[in-house]
């Protein structure tokens, strides 16, 4: 009698369970990449201060070779410890400027 009662449970629970399980696969989408949103993308580069030095090496002490102003755009190539190689594209000028005085916009999203 036990035994029996037992079996019955577990086909009940059984059969149940067993729509519930076939919908949720059925319904299931396809696993996708999640699209690219433009908050995960990092922003541009900018100058937070009125304007920094640029310089031929990644180095305070080098030689000056122009000068970075707040409303110039540039591109940042390539980073070597706290200093970036820029191109400033304002003036076509290329060297070094101090990740003290440079940094670029990060985005947030609110999901």
């Amino acid at each position: 009698m036990r035994s029996s009662r037992i079996a019955v449970c577990a086909a009940v629970i059984g059969a149940l369970a067993l729509p519930l399980a076939s919908a949720t696969s059925a319904n299931a989408a396809p696993a996708q990449a999640p699209a690219t949103r433009g908050c995960d993308r990092p922003g541009p580069w900018a100058v937070h201060t009125q304007a920094v030095t640029i310089r031929s090496k990644a180095s305070a002490h080098s030689t000056a070779v122009g000068v970075l102003y707040r409303s110039h755009r540039f591109t940042v190539h390539k980073t070597s410890g706290n200093w970036h190689y820029i191109t400033d594209t304002s003036t076509g000028v290329k060297g070094w400027v101090s990740g003290s005085y440079v940094y670029r916009d990060a985005y947030m999203c609110l999901d």
